[in-house]
């Protein structure tokens, strides 16, 4: 079972590989998987905003599942697996079906479609944990659900739920600013996105839900290394080059983006990943054309993240 040793580290969170005619990828998706594995990923996951869990049917859900839990148990690397639905009952069905596929933990979000009171936050998590009690359970914190979590909540749905290990903060959210997770992280695990593993390291953050592996395993791996080391100073340029392909290279992409083709074009970028660069209609994919813009952009300013 995981625990706070143990989940740690960046865990890649995969696209989920689509055909040209909307159907599932299944072959595209199980080679992307194993390459992050035998790359050294901490864990894989799916089902988050870049797999398009908000635009699958079940039995996609399923098979997703399915192909990921089989491939990372060959490999041996630990794989979670998104749960996030519009109601309980949604969440437990997917919980339920991930632990029979012997997922190492879960991942859920807030319900999303109305916001929810205060008063049923930690019940929900409560009620999710009883179905799956010694599963591993993430928190994956966005502004999307209509709701951020206070530290009193956070504290309380550890207190319920003791297998609640780690959460994923996101802009906008208690972890990702550094009194916010020095608090959380004296009792779960905080994850953020890599470039800002040196601002947030020192105050307690220690892995990431990962869309940079796929684009450089080789560099994000040595990130890894010198936050687990905690040398900050070597981490910092490292991480102010990260931010620079953020604000220089991709805040130029279209504002129609959504994280999922922002993702493919990074694991794209460097041809690790043989995703598609299809999204799920209606929401806009990415083309060639700006994944050489970005292409060209490293070539200029950043070539290191182009050599796997």
């Amino acid at each position: 079972m995981l625990d706070r040793n143990t989940f740690v580290g960046p865990w890649a969170g995969l696209p989920t590989a689509w055909n040209d005619d909307d159907t599932f990828d299944e072959l595209s998706y199980r080679q992307d998987v194993r390459a992050c594995c035998k790359a050294g990923v901490a864990g894989v996951y799916t089902h988050g905003s870049t797999g398009e869990f908000y635009a699958m049917d079940i039995d996609e859900w399923q098979a997703v599942s399915r192909a990921c839990a089989e491939e990372c148990q060959s490999m041996g690397t630990p794989f979670m697996l998104g749960c996030t639905a519009t109601s309980t009952r949604g969440v437990i069905r997917r919980a339920i079906e991930a632990s029979g596929l012997g997922a190492d933990a879960i991942q859920i979000a807030l319900p999303f479609w109305y916001q929810m009171p205060d008063l049923l936050v930690v019940p929900f998590f409560g009620d999710v944990s009883a179905a799956v009690p010694t599963m591993a359970i993430s928190i994956y914190e966005t502004s999307r659900c209509k709701k951020t979590l206070t530290l009193d909540q956070h504290r309380a749905i550890h207190e319920a739920v003791p297998n609640y290990l780690m959460v994923k903060s996101t802009a906008g959210t208690l972890g990702f600013n550094e009194d916010g997770c020095a608090a959380l992280s004296k009792f779960v695990n905080v994850f953020t996105g890599e470039h800002d593993w040196a601002r947030l390291g020192p105050h307690g953050v220690i892995g990431a839900s990962s869309s940079l592996f796929y684009a450089n395993p080789r560099y994000i791996n040595q990130m890894w290394k010198l936050l687990r080391a905690k040398r900050y100073e070597q981490l910092g340029p490292m991480c102010s080059q990260l931010l620079a392909l953020d604000e220089k290279a991709l805040a130029h992409l279209p504002d129609t983006y959504h994280d999922s083709a922002y993702d493919r074009l990074l694991g794209l970028l460097s041809g690790f990943l043989r995703t598609s660069m299809k999204c799920r209609g209606p929401y806009p994919s990415t083309n060639e054309v700006d994944i050489e813009k970005v292409r060209q952009w490293c070539r200029d300013n950043f070539p290191e993240f182009l050599q796997l």
